[in-house]
């Protein structure tokens, strides 16, 4: 077993120098991985991204297409022939179409090659003619990447960490309630087991649903072709001492153990690892709605997921030699066009500070990170209406609930990040007498001018970060 894993490791690394030798020296390939917690609009940003790109008539902020330096975009056939292609015509047509509606959510990993043909800039510009360069752009759920974490951890660490954390949630209750009952050294019940292992992933559900993002395993809540397997038949029980072979305690230990080996190791190796750039999206404005309890939990999530992340600069000789690391890490947050322009920069602020933990050890480690805040496909227009005697900037959309036009006023986003931090880190149950409200917008009826991809906002600043250098 030891050798075979070894010679699959020295396989896969010749592999791996072979394709960057080829990517260095003909064509380069920027792999780009798109992630984010539940509904911060992944598929969305993607879709509009590369309709974006393949019509660039709205991306004036990415500085090749300023230049004229981009002779074309098209898509190709993927390079990894055994991970599912992103759906974009799909996705695309229920933006777009006589009936617009929101996209299935992320489900599984899936991949897109957007190909580029570009002139090089500055003294390269009159010796060297087009060249191609490949955008691989990877889609995963941000809840497999807070998976990562768990690699470092043993299941008496995670068991004790999850127990304490969620101890006084209500969405726990009926699992607490099933844990107290069972003997943890008792000999292993498969009904047991299962019981806890379904009661359990009731709970993670319901606490996404309720705001929280510390929800893992991830695999629990978009488990696909695994369901029902024993590698997602665990819960964590209360730990003392190790517990003898045959018992429930034990049987859940193992089955951890075979979760990070079968089902965490492997999206590490074969996916994520892979990535140079990255994006990391963020409902921030729906954490805000949730009160401060989910935006500490949001907060401490985006450290966590930053810590699953090796950064540093791809130069040449060490992308031959050392492997790839993250370049550069965005953090996006998204829906923006929920907001009046005037309140963007205070979200993009708020973002800044969300992110500050995960940022800081980013950039300590080498790689450039930025936050903004964004819109990937623009479902609103902006008004200003007068409401008891002052100017109210609103925006104006279709509700996703009853289909009417309205008009909506959030709530005024507070200047200083701290004054949202602040309550948070220390464990406030409500923005003491302030009101930030959330709706849900439908996407709006497009027709689109030849050359032009969807509306968005800061969408051509986000690819030009994230890819501008490279084109």
């Amino acid at each position: 077993m030891v050798i075979s894993s070894l010679a699959d490791n020295v396989v896969r690394g010749v592999e791996s120098v072979g394709d960057r030798v080829s990517e260095a020296l003909f064509e380069p390939v920027i792999r780009l991985g798109v992630t984010g917690l539940a509904r911060s609009g992944k598929t969305v940003f993607i879709t509009s991204l590369v309709a974006n790109l393949l019509d660039r008539g709205r991306m004036t902020g990415l500085v090749a297409q300023q230049e004229g330096r981009i002779n074309a975009a098209y898509l190709q056939p993927q390079p990894d022939d055994t991970v599912p292609r992103f759906d974009y015509e799909t996705h695309l047509s229920a933006l777009t179409g006589p009936q617009p509606h929101w996209p299935d959510s992320t489900r599984a990993v899936s991949e897109l090659r957007l190909s580029f043909k570009a002139r090089p800039s500055g003294l390269l510009s009159g010796l060297q003619g087009p060249r191609t360069i490949h955008l691989d752009i990877v889609d995963y759920p941000g809840e497999w990447l807070l998976d990562l974490a768990l690699l470092e951890k043993s299941y008496e660490q995670w068991a004790t960490e999850t127990l304490d954390r969620i101890s006084h949630r209500a969405e726990a209750a009926a699992f607490l309630a099933q844990v107290r009952s069972v003997d943890p050294v008792g000999a292993h019940d498969e009904p047991v087991a299962q019981s806890l292992a379904k009661e359990f992933t009731a709970y993670l559900n319901a606490a996404r649903d309720a705001g929280f993002y510390d929800c893992t395993p991830g695999r629990f809540l978009l488990p696909g072709d695994l369901a029902g397997s024993p590698v997602l038949t665990f819960a964590p029980l209360p730990v003392a001492d190790r517990a003898p072979r045959r018992t429930l305690h034990r049987e859940m230990e193992r089955r951890f153990e075979a979760y990070k080996s079968q089902v965490v190791k492997p999206f590490f190796r074969d996916h994520f690892a892979r990535i140079d750039r990255q994006v990391v999206l963020v409902d921030a404005l729906g954490a805000i709605h949730k009160g401060p309890q989910a935006v500490e939990d949001m907060r401490r999530a985006m450290a966590d997921i930053l810590s699953s992340f090796r950064p540093g600069r791809n130069a040449w000789l060490s992308q031959l030699l050392l492997g790839k690391r993250v370049e550069r890490i965005l953090f996006a947050a998204t829906k923006a066009d929920h907001l009046h322009h005037l309140q963007h920069p205070r979200l993009t602020n708020i973002m800044e500070a969300l992110t500050r933990d995960a940022r800081d050890r980013a950039s300590f480690a080498g790689a450039e990170t930025a936050a903004l805040s964004l819109a990937a496909l623009r479902a609103t227009t902006e008004e200003i209406r007068s409401h008891n005697g002052s100017d109210l900037p609103c925006v104006r959309g279709t509700l996703l609930d009853s289909g009417r036009q309205a008009a909506f006023y959030p709530g005024e986003l507070p200047g200083d990040p701290a004054h949202l931090l602040g309550p948070a880190r220390g464990g406030a149950e409500s923005w003491l007498g302030d009101d930030y409200g959330f709706m849900a917008f439908a996407p709006a009826h497009l027709t689109l001018r030849p050359g032009d991809g969807p509306p968005h906002i800061r969408l051509d600043r986000a690819a030009q970060f994230l890819i501008g250098d490279r084109l």
